[in-house]
């Protein structure tokens, strides 16, 4: 008879100091998908749903589909919102009757008006309903600000090992397999967490460049190749959020025997993110180096990309900060692109005056105004769309994305793909599904911090990370913090990682 699994995905990474709260509607926006339908929409996709699906056909499970939920990163979930997909995953466990395992799909960093261990939670109903010896895994985004509780409810917690996040399908099929490994009797694997006293930490686990975060990867592979030892994740935490357990830790899944070797793991680990906490690979410049760069005559080919990372969508940015797109206006940069600015008033604005029209527009810029103040120039439209792609790669390539209704508006020498539905700019489609050709533009202007390179580093001349004052700036020092564990480094006079840790 085969094995009964119950896969489910329920995704946010909570920015809690962005003012708007989400809801059911801004899931809807990217997904909120029930049951079955999970199957046609993810399968042959390469995020972590995808890796599921396949998993269960390898291993021949009856899969038990529960609902697929993800939004883009804003602020703390809404009690409706969270109580309402949390109960549509409760609820299918429940009428599924005997489950053999679960498989989940959470991201790790999710914050609600009720919760703030949302993920923690979840796997602790989830626990209650399935009882004690039923295999539970979960991947996580590596962003995680994980918890004592999801390692205590988990068996193992799998996160992404990659930033750009190219590998979310291949973490769902290392859960899996650990998952297979269960049911048959091979292993029977327990979690472990260990939280030091840090706030930051591990170059924010870009994967990049050579670094810490690639170190201590090589490091954790090592780890999971010694007996007893199945799964070791780092965890590098996601700082725009104020709660209790916001920062870097380890997740070890080990066999019952490897519990002392897991939690000495576990401490090496901690130890090389603590001494290596100064490292960092990338750095924010000012708008003006962006502008002077964009201004610089250059004989290697490809566009400037200017990366707007702190108003990253991604990390709960707005999405519709101005002093970039400003600033190339003024200093009249020609053959650029900007992806993108979320404003659906002047969309429909758009929508009205139709293609080939001019309009008066007043552009991004009214979510807050201390972040930018709308851009107000004479914009043609050059194309109107409903803003559907699907991604090329190598970021979720194949699955859907949704920028809602959209208009490209030319302002000055600028193309500006503007939009209804607030999304990070991770895949060339972006500009391609909206008529614009980026590897013809001398410059790019992309809202993410990160993501963004794995499509376009290969295609730039030169990226210029910049600090336009959104509410992603890396300056913590801007950053109130009410909850948050104390002390911690580096916010107060903190000289070993284990005071006050977690485990």
């Amino acid at each position: 008879m085969a094995y009964r699994v119950l896969i489910a995905q329920f995704m946010h990474e909570t920015n809690t100091f962005s003012k708007l709260k989400t809801t059911l509607d801004d899931y809807r926006r990217r997904w909120l998908i029930d049951g079955e339908e999970m199957v046609p929409r993810f399968k042959g996709t390469r995020n972590e749903v995808g890796g599921y699906i396949d998993a269960a056909a390898q291993y021949g499970w009856e899969p038990v589909y529960a609902a697929a939920a993800n939004a883009t990163p804003s602020g703390t979930l809404t009690k409706e919102t969270w109580e309402t997909i949390r109960d549509k995953i409760l609820g299918a466990a429940k009428k599924a009757g005997k489950l053999d395992a679960v498989c989940l799909s959470l991201h790790g960093a999710m914050v609600t008006e009720t919760e703030d261990d949302a993920e923690g939670a979840l796997l602790e109903a989830l626990r209650g309903i399935v009882g004690p010896d039923v295999p539970m895994v979960a991947t996580l985004d590596l962003h995680a600000n994980a918890t004592v509780k999801m390692a205590k409810n988990a068996n193992a917690l799998v996160s992404f090992r990659t930033y750009p996040h190219v590998d979310g399908y291949d973490r769902a099929l290392q859960a899996a397999a650990l998952v297979q490994e269960a049911l048959t009797g091979r292993k029977k694997p327990r979690c472990l967490l260990s939280q030091p006293a840090m706030l930051e930490g591990a170059d924010h686990g870009r994967t990049t460049e050579p670094g810490v975060m690639r170190d201590l990867l090589a490091k954790a592979d090592e780890y999971e190749k010694e007996p007893g030892i199945n799964v070791v994740s780092i965890q590098v935490g996601f700082t725009w959020s104020d709660i209790p357990y916001t920062g870097p830790s380890i997740a070890v899944s080990h066999e019952p025997a490897a519990e002392a070797r897991a939690k000495e793991i576990a401490r090496l680990m901690i130890d090389e993110i603590w001494r290596r906490r100064d490292e960092m690979s990338t750095g924010y410049r000012p708008v003006a180096d962006g502008v002077a760069a964009a201004r610089a005559k250059s004989d290697k080919k490809g566009p400037l990309v200017l990366a707007d990372g702190t108003d990253n969508p991604g990390g709960g940015g707005y999405n519709d900060t101005t002093p970039v797109l400003q600033a190339l206006l003024d200093a009249g940069i020609q053959n650029a692109a900007v992806g993108t600015i979320y404003d659906p008033g002047t969309v429909q604005q758009a929508m009205k005056a139709g293609v080939g029209a001019e309009i008066d527009v007043e552009l991004g810029g009214h979510t807050d105004e201390t972040m930018g103040k709308p851009v107000k120039a004479r914009a043609l439209v050059k194309m109107l769309s409903d803003g559907v792609f699907k991604n090329d790669g190598p970021m979720n390539a194949g699955v859907l994305s949704d920028m809602g209704p959209t208009a490209v508006l030319r302002i000055g020498g600028i193309d500006v793909v503007t939009i209804s539905n607030r999304i990070q700019t991770t895949d060339l489609q972006v500009f391609l599904s909206q008529g614009i050709d980026p590897r013809a533009k001398d410059v790019l202007v992309v809202k993410s911090v990160q993501h963004f390179r794995a499509a376009y580093a290969p295609i730039a001349r030169e990226i210029v990370l910049v600090d336009s004052g959104g509410i992603c700036s890396p300056d913590i020092s801007r950053l109130k913090f009410k909850k948050l564990r104390r002390p911690i480094w580096p916010l107060d006079g903190v000289n070993n990682p284990y005071a006050g840790a977690r485990a």
